[in-house]
């Protein structure tokens, strides 16, 4: 590079090849990123500048760049939450200090659906040996094959060999003997949403686990606190709710009940650890931590729907926001029947006390009259071709959902769509640190970028509001809350926050809890 013959690999910014790449790259990068990632904009800046001038003086621009790249509230957010929060979760950060380290060597997970598998694929990935109980062996057998099937692509990978493959293999036993399951240190109940049968599962299971084992449920939204009500030892009792697909997804929510005990929280994090999830431990309420806020994310966009905000807008400035994905085809992935199904069960568990929340007449409509499930039938929000590679389109019928039957004439500008993605979710994630559902606010970001996206670059929902401003941000909601609704009501926690100056790590961070 200091020699008199070097050229520029590629072209310098005025080379005809260099000018292209370069025209290109902008635009590149801004659809990859929208802006909201400073990193790549400032690397490219480096390039193109330092291509220009010698190498000392490049290497000058490069540390300028570097230096108010590391002054930028992105990387302060990302570094804590992405980096020095989760690992110190992932060494079991909320662990009990009382109790000391166990080891996780077997485990019982009943229910071998998608969930159930997903379960057991990563636990023996770790090395726990798992009985695998379904209602029916082929249940339980094909449970078993998603997890061979699993391991069978990592031999194709190269990630594994076949021997190991096998070991692994050999570490599940799917059955539906109960029998099986005496000498587990934890159960894992991942059988879908349904009160009843949960309730069913637990008293089978306790007839025949030791003492000492620690009964965990999967659900992802009854309050553990009732589930618990059907066990003779609620103090072993305990949510460990995972996230689908449980292959690619870290994060893991451990759900303490109203009588969980400090051992049962010390061995589930115990297992969460060992199978290389990140646990964040919150209180029971209805939907826990992130499945609340994931609600308000979808709840939101399909209350702009039926608002006649244009489905595109929604979708594409929620992705300018920093969401990996639109709230339609979010729900798309989940499963529209399965956002029924939970309503339903809410609302027969509730009873009087249930409270709509304006999005289920689509939902309902979309599932009942339509059969629109989502991705898994071909038909959402979205329409899914079947030819491979062909991309998804939003359903042209969805303007029947707009007031009228037509979209609003004025549309929203795509700053206050962003706006009221990003504040329902936050804001969402601020009442459960008021409520005591989440007491760290590390739990909060790092849950809410690994459980559902929540833009990373934010580092998280309560760094988004520590960001912005106590004050600033009370005043956007207060805004927003006047023009589209209640569900931007600010918590008096927040109200006392801004009067003061206080952010969340501030008020709740661990220093201030030391302190």
């Amino acid at each position: 590079w200091d020699g008199d013959k070097f050229k520029f690999p590629g072209g310098g910014p005025y080379h005809p090849a260099g000018a292209q790449m370069f025209s290109a790259a902008s635009p590149m990068l801004r659809k990859n990123t929208y802006g909201n990632y400073p990193a790549q904009r400032y690397i490219l800046s480096c390039v193109y500048e330092g291509a220009q001038v010698s190498m000392d003086q490049a290497i000058r621009i490069e540390s300028r760049y570097f230096t108010k790249l590391l002054l930028r509230p992105e990387s302060r957010n990302m570094i804590r939450s992405i980096f020095l929060s989760k690992q110190d979760l992932d060494k079991g950060g909320r662990r009990p200090a009382s109790q000391s380290k166990g080891e996780v060597k077997k485990i019982a997970i009943i229910g071998a659906g998608f969930m159930g598998a997903g379960i057991a694929t990563v636990s023996a990935q770790a090395g726990i040996e798992i009985v695998l109980i379904d209602a029916t062996q082929e249940g339980a057998d094909k449970g078993k094959k998603h997890c061979t099937d699993h391991f069978a692509k990592g031999v194709a990978r190269g990630k594994l060999s076949q021997e190991k493959a096998d070991k692994l293999g050999a570490l599940i036993t799917p059955t539906t003997d109960y029998t099986l399951i005496k000498d587990v240190d934890l159960v894992v109940e991942a059988v879908f949403e349904n009160s009843e049968l949960k309730a069913k599962i637990t008293k089978m299971a306790e007839e025949q686990i030791g003492e000492d084992a620690v009964f965990g449920s999967n659900t992802s939204s009854i309050p553990i606190t009732d589930l618990a009500k059907a066990s003779a030892r609620p103090k072993n009792f305990i949510g460990i709710h995972f996230f689908s697909p449980v292959e690619k997804m870290n994060l893991v929510e451990i759900i303490m009940g109203g009588e969980t005990g400090d051992y049962a929280l010390s061995r589930a994090i115990d297992f969460v650890t060992k199978i290389k999830k990140t646990p964040i431990v919150v209180s029971d309420t209805r939907g826990f931590y992130a499945n609340r806020c994931v609600m308000r994310f979808v709840g939101e966009g399909l209350k702009m729907l039926s608002e006649g905000v244009k489905p595109a807008l929604i979708e594409n400035a929620a992705k300018m926001a920093g969401m990996p994905v639109g709230p339609l085809s979010l729900q798309d992935e989940v499963a529209l029947d399965l956002g029924v199904k939970l309503i339903k069960q809410t609302q027969s568990d509730l009873g009087d006390a249930y409270q709509p929340n304006g999005t289920e007449p689509i939902l309902f409509k979309m599932v009942e009259d339509y059969d629109r499930c989502g991705r898994k039938n071909g038909k959402g929000f979205y329409d899914y071709p079947a030819e491979k590679g062909q991309p998804k389109r939003l359903w042209p019928e969805l303007e029947q959902f707009a007031p009228g039957g037509a979209y609003a004439a004025e549309q929203p500008s795509a700053d206050v769509v962003k706006d009221r993605i990003l504040y329902a979710q936050a804001l969402e994630a601020a009442r459960c640190m008021e409520e005591g559902i989440v007491q760290d606010p590390r739990e909060a970001d790092v849950g809410s970028i690994l459980g559902w996206g929540f833009a990373p670059y934010t580092g998280g929902t309560l760094s988004f509001i520590d960001t912005v401003g106590a004050k600033a941000f009370v005043a956007r909601a207060k805004e927003l809350e006047a023009a589209y609704g209640d569900q931007f009501k600010v918590p008096a926690l927040l109200e006392e926050m801004a009067s003061k100056g206080e952010t969340f790590y501030g008020r709740f961070g661990t220093q201030a809890a030391a302190a």
